[in-house]
């Protein structure tokens, strides 16, 4: 049976709330809806846009810049950590204060003269610790106006100075880490510091090697020196790090430190210096070598005009401040103009032991025999003649030599070039033939032997017969023959003939050991050439030989070094090096040598040494084809040589040791003897010899008759 016509039940919604809960969660439900219902509609459109190209590229590009910062960021904070490790080891490593203000290799050696005067420096100058405190305040204000304005207020590196100076490299045409560096004072100190790596010979070859390392400019270098900036800003203060860049810093003429400069310089202390000497100073540290004072004072004080005005852009000086010191600029002291104590510094230095002079890893105080009125006025002499008497241009040079009887050297000129340091000393390092300058040995070992003054011997041709070598026959530079002479007429018109026969007589063994015990150490030649010099020696050799004649006879070690002793140890080390030896001749023999010599001088070839007021004695000399030129002779009080040739033995021109050299000698000695009491030669004072009664002659008979018988004719 079909129950299709049955009546369907009217269709009643389900209850799904009870009454409890119907009524509060229709209200929210009404409310929520239409945000339910919003975000229903944003979400089709999120879907819709999905599908469009633009925006599948712009979420791309979200992933790689989320993936590139997730990177970064993780890289940065791993940099970040081990930068932090490296500072802080750096940091760990880093000594004391104290240990790092005298950052010297070497030590330094200070010469002062006979009267406790400083004239020259050596090494590595350190005038003492300074702090940042104790300097003048217008050097530690100029230093920070030049190097490092900023130097109060970086970390240790200044990122804006770093781009300032890559852009100035690029605009010059330069890479990028080439010319300016942007350094702050701290980099350029961890630099002097050579960033904590200390001199090892073993790594190195030497120390300029070593600091050519330290100064290398590569980036890996660049971010080494920045570490270790920053860690020295953690360790040491502002000022400590100054102070330690106004020690350690190079300001030339081998003064490290601002101490060793202001003394070296303006001979006064870094904590007194005027505003225009501490720009000088820190004008140096661009450029110590260059820029130095004693290399070129105007080239120096127009940096230093530049520094004052940069002082004065910081408001460190005022205008009027600026302009006055600009007007009124930085000059040297009389020590710094004499710059390095030139030919006699370098002897002395020479003369001292190496460890102590030329390698010393202390600091040194030299003092010496050097005379600076004596040196002014040898080097005055030779000055004159050159300019007065050489044709101009000539490239002839001369080296003087003026030192006490007791070979204390007390001037010495190696050269023309009279304000230099290590150039080739000619009164030193030169050994040349001496020609006629050698006699004076010839006739002392003569008058040792018993011969006399007013002995005679024949001026004739002469010729020996030489083993090996045939016939030679000596010849007088006049080529003319004087027949029976005295030895005082021979010496003093330097004959070669009689000094060849007196050589010979006496034997040339004992003229070779009379010039050794003197202090002639040059090979001696073997032949009879011998008494006409024809050996070398240099000038130092023969001064010195000469001073032994002048003592009476003792030989004489010339000596520049009086004492040597340490900085702040009143105990020397070491005292004086040379002085009177042994006796060579008696003192008769050389009484009467003095005697001959000072013939030479008032009657002979040495006439042009001459100067009134004093009793002088010396000796010429004329090398082979007049490539030397000597005049070597003394006073009661002083003995100076002189030479003069070329340093190529070029021949001189019309020279001998009669003329120019003997010029020189006279121009040094006249200022050198200026002011002194004249005091006559240690000289032998010969008797005259008293006439022999004439005896009447026996009358011959015969003459008697003739003389008559004349007298008669003629009356």
């Amino acid at each position: 049976m079909s129950d299709s016509g049955r009546r369907k039940p009217p269709l009643v919604a389900e209850k799904r709330y009870t009454k409890k809960s119907a009524k509060p969660a229709a209200k929210p439900a009404r409310k929520k809806a239409p945000a339910k219902a919003r975000k229903q509609v944003r979400k089709p459109a999120r879907k819709s846009g999905g599908r469009k190209g633009g925006n599948i590229f712009t979420r791309l590009l979200r992933w790689v810049l989320r993936l590139i910062w997730s990177i970064t960021w993780r890289v940065s904070m791993v940099v970040m950590i081990l930068v932090g490790l490296a500072v802080g080891y750096i940091h760990t490593t880093l000594p004391e204060l104290d240990a790092q203000l005298d950052g010297r290799a070497r030590g330094s050696v200070t010469l002062l003269d006979r009267d406790d005067k400083v004239f020259a420096w050596r090494g590595d100058q350190f005038g003492g610790v300074v702090t940042a405190d104790t300097v003048a305040p217008a050097l530690k204000n100029a230093v920070v106006a030049t190097e490092d304005k900023r130097f109060y207020g970086h970390f240790g590196v200044s990122p804006r100075g770093v781009a300032g100076a890559i852009r100035i490299n690029l605009r010059e045409g330069r890479g990028p880490l080439s010319g300016h560096g942007g350094s702050t004072i701290t980099q350029q100190t961890a630099k002097l510091l050579c960033l904590g790596v200390e001199y090892d010979k073993s790594q190195w070859k030497n120390e300029a090697e070593y600091i050519r390392d330290c100064r290398r400019g590569s980036l890996w270098r660049k971010g080494k020196e920045a570490l270790y900036a920053v860690a020295m800003e953690l360790k040491y203060t502002k000022d400590d790090i100054l102070s330690i860049y106004l020690n350690r810093a190079y300001m030339g003429g081998g003064a490290y430190g601002a101490e060793a400069a202001s003394q070296r310089y303006f001979g006064k202390s870094a904590a007194n210096v005027t505003p225009a000497e501490a720009a000088m100073l820190a004008g140096l540290l661009t450029a110590p070598s260059s820029l130095a004072p004693t290399a070129n004072l105007q080239r120096s004080q127009d940096r230093a005009a530049t520094v004052l005005r940069l002082m004065n852009e910081q408001g460190y000086l005022t205008d009027q401040e600026t302009a006055y010191w600009q007007q009124n600029p930085a000059t040297l002291s009389e020590a710094a103009q004499a710059k390095a104590g030139g030919y006699f510094a370098d002897w002395v230095m020479s003369t001292g032991p190496e460890f102590f002079t030329d390698n010393t890893t202390e600091d040194v105080i030299l003092k010496t025999t050097l005379d600076p009125r004596i040196q002014k006025a040898a080097e005055d002499g030779l000055k004159w003649v050159f300019e007065n008497k050489v044709r101009e241009g000539s490239k002839a040079q001369a080296a003087i030599v003026v030192m006490s009887a007791d070979g204390a050297v007390r001037a010495m000129v190696g050269g023309r070039e009279l304000k230099v340091s290590g150039a080739f000393n000619r009164a030193v390092q030169a050994r040349r033939q001496t020609g006629s300058a050698f006699k004076p040995f010839v006739y002392a070992a003569a008058l040792d032997l018993g011969y006399r003054y007013d002995d005679t011997i024949v001026d004739e041709p002469f010729c020996m017969n030489i083993a090996g070598s045939g016939r030679w026959c000596p010849s007088n530079y006049s080529n003319k023959h004087y027949g029976e002479v005295t030895l005082t007429y021979a010496l003093k018109n330097s004959l070669n003939i009689p000094a060849v026969k007196i050589s010979e007589a006496v034997g040339r063994e004992n003229v070779r050991t009379v010039a050794e015990g003197f202090g002639i150490e040059s090979d001696l030649a073997l032949g009879p050439a011998l008494a006409l010099g024809a050996s070398e020696s240099t000038l130092i050799e023969m001064t010195g030989a000469y001073a032994g004649i002048l003592n009476g006879g003792s030989s004489v070690t010339p000596y520049g070094l009086v004492e040597l002793r340490l900085v702040n140890d009143p105990e020397p080390l070491m005292g004086t090096g040379g002085g009177i030896g042994e006796r060579v001749i008696t003192e008769g023999a050389a009484r009467e040598l003095i005697f001959m010599m000072n013939k030479v001088i008032t009657e002979g070839t040495g006439g042009r040494a001459q100067f009134p007021g004093w009793e002088l004695a010396g000796k010429t000399g004329t090398s082979q084809e007049a490539r030397d030129a000597w005049f070597v002779g003394f006073s009661a009080d002083y003995v100076a040589g002189v030479w003069m040739g070329y340093d190529d033995n070029t021949p001189l021109t019309g020279v001998t040791g009669s003329g120019l050299p003997a010029e020189i000698w006279r121009e040094a000695m006249m200022r050198v003897h200026e002011g002194l009491d004249p005091r006559p030669l240690p000289a032998f004072v010969p008797k005259p010899k008293p006439e022999k009664p004439k005896r009447k002659r026996k009358e011959d008979p015969v003459e008697r008759v003739l003389n008559e018988i004349l007298r008669e004719l003629f009356r």
